[in-house]
């Protein structure tokens, strides 16, 4: 079946519709003459969206209120999960439970294909808080016996913005000598990747920007953005591998949790597939310039 007979004929179900991804990935889908359907939490969020065929309102992590939300839906696109755990609401509780009340629902509805949206390295890295409840979702969709696709994202544009908070202020801070690459992506480009495998029938990807980036050179760019002279501050590893043991040990999983991963990640290689054509130098010029309106 070609994309344009699956534009005639698929409705397509996303969940996380208002987070970073999410609102890209209803972009794109409309943009190919899908019929959308997003999962909200409450009326107002409507006014996100120009472009929508229908609404479900629910909570995600409250089985009973999305009874029947893949009721006539062929796919399913889920990029529900949260960086920090907040109002009383863990990984588990929503990257793991979440998903797993909605796969529920995809089976009874006999959905045809769920895409979840999970990270790079996220099978490699189960020790991290965010990461268990992550993956044990895609185990779980793995073993359901719906045709599954799971998308594996470097880090997003948006999380960039942490080295350009830091480069207004002249300096940014790397732990080691900021030769570790990683190649971050832009929403836009990752919503039209997400919607491509979906139609190939892709199990499982990896996904990343076009530029791939050592730490050194993209917080030179950070710095360049905000036209501040070079200067990068490189800490011993040490004081990364310090700062995680007194996160673990002094704090709640709640605090700890996007610590470790932060900090887990900036010691590691982070280069997925190259997709895209958006360039992060452009997107932090852009962020300047609005940050410099607020």
């Amino acid at each position: 079946m070609n994309d344009t007979q699956t534009m005639n004929n698929k409705k397509v179900l996303v969940a996380g519709a208002t987070g970073y991804l999410g609102q890209y990935l209803v972009k794109e889908l409309k943009r190919r003459g899908y019929w959308v359907r997003v999962l909200i939490r409450k009326e107002t969020q409507k006014s996100m969206f120009q472009d929508v065929d229908d609404f479900f309102i629910g909570q995600i992590t409250e089985p009973n209120s999305i009874n029947g939300i893949a009721a006539d839906i062929d796919w399913v696109f889920s990029s529900i999960g949260i960086t920090r755990q907040k109002d009383g609401m863990t990984y588990m509780d929503v990257d793991y439970q979440g998903n797993a009340n909605l796969l529920q629902e995809a089976l009874k509805s006999q959905v045809e294909a769920f895409q979840y949206i999970s990270a790079l390295n996220g099978d490699q890295l189960r020790h991290l808080k965010i990461f268990e409840a992550k993956e044990l979702f895609v185990d779980e969709l793995k073993d359901s016996g719906l045709r599954y696709c799971i998308m594996r994202p470097n880090g997003f544009f948006s999380d960039m913005k942490d080295f350009l908070e830091m480069a207004k202020t002249g300096k940014v801070y790397l732990f080691g000598d900021g030769h570790l690459r990683l190649n971050p992506i832009h929403g836009e480009d990752l919503a039209t990747i997400c919607v491509d495998k979906m139609i190939s029938g892709a199990t499982e990807e990896t996904v990343g920007g076009i530029d791939i980036l050592t730490q050194n050179e993209l917080a030179e760019l950070a710095l360049k953005a905000w036209h501040k002279p070079i200067k990068i501050i490189h800490l011993p590893d040490w004081t990364r591998r310090l700062a995680i043991w007194l996160a673990r040990t002094f704090t709640s999983s709640k605090t700890y949790g996007p610590v470790e991963f932060f900090l887990t990640a900036m010691a590691l290689d982070n280069i997925a597939k190259q997709y895209g054509t958006n360039r992060l130098e452009d997107f932090f010029n852009t962020e300047v310039e609005k940050m410099k309106e607020q």
